[in-house]
């Protein structure tokens, strides 16, 4: 499924010797929690991960890429096909209500949370959904090694760690370091979806996409919801606490 072959890793993902001079200098897009499963999720995971998630090189850490790690979209579904990539896809909710409402697309979720996949799995088996896949990466190593330039017709971002504290502002997922890698991978005329519900990361990203060359802001401001956006249990708890939901939506200018 990609171009490279795996190093060696533990049977689970896990690097068993990792370097301890292995960290990250640029944000990534996930916290690590906890990955144990429930009863129904573990066996929807059994069934379904053989097929539906799928294995990466990994470079030295167990959510990495190894670099030229492209995969053959092709023979990953089976079909050429429009592709939505969804970025940090918690249980998979905005995934599958795309992925039911456009059954032409090809469906591509981005998370590392072992539950939130499985969640995932369990979704695509319950309504019968063959056009998504799940990789277990960090977000910015799979825009820049394993998908191929201009490959995607649309990035979702929806709610990202919100990293509220001021010091942790640094750690957000969008951020300038991200936007050649958005750039590089949206075709031209692709589209990009975001939407948080806090507001100073919303100004932030609107401040840090407006100023991308390769990308136009549709709307000169903040976006109507996106219909197919589904409203999740992490949105309404949101509500539950009294904050705005904001939605931006740009997209890709010719190269």
């Amino acid at each position: 499924m990609t171009e490279n072959s795996a190093p060696a890793q533990h049977p689970h993902g896990h690097n068993p010797n990792p370097d301890p001079g292995l960290y990250r200098t640029q944000p990534v897009s996930f916290v690590r929690r906890g990955a144990r499963l429930n009863p129904g999720r573990q066996a929807a995971w059994d069934r379904m991960s053989p097929h539906a998630v799928l294995e990466v090189p990994r470079d030295r850490a167990d959510t990495s890429v190894a670099p030229n790690s492209h995969l053959q979209l092709e023979q990953v579904y089976g079909r050429t096909a429009p592709l939505v990539v969804d970025i940090g896809c918690g249980q998979g909710e905005s995934t599958l209500a795309g992925a039911q409402a456009r059954p032409e697309a090809n469906f591509l979720a981005v998370e590392v949370y072992t539950p939130g996949v499985a969640a995932l799995l369990l979704g695509m088996e319950t309504h019968e959904l063959e056009n998504i896949r799940a990789v277990q990466a960090n977000a910015p190593e799979v825009l820049d090694h394993l998908l191929p330039e201009a490959s995607a017709d649309e990035i979702w971002i929806f709610f990202p760690d919100p990293w509220h504290k001021a010091r942790h502002h640094k750690r957000r997922l969008v951020s300038p370091t991200l936007v050649p890698k958005l750039e590089r991978v949206l075709r031209d005329g692709g589209t990009l979806r975001l939407a948080t519900d806090w507001e100073d990361y919303a100004w932030q990203m609107r401040e840090v996409l407006d100023d991308a060359a390769a990308l136009r802001n549709v709307h000169d401001g903040f976006a109507p919801r996106f219909d197919t956006r589904p409203l999740t249990s992490f949105e309404n708890k949101a509500h539950r606490a009294g904050r705005e939901i904001f939605d931006l939506t740009y997209t890709r200018v010719p190269r």
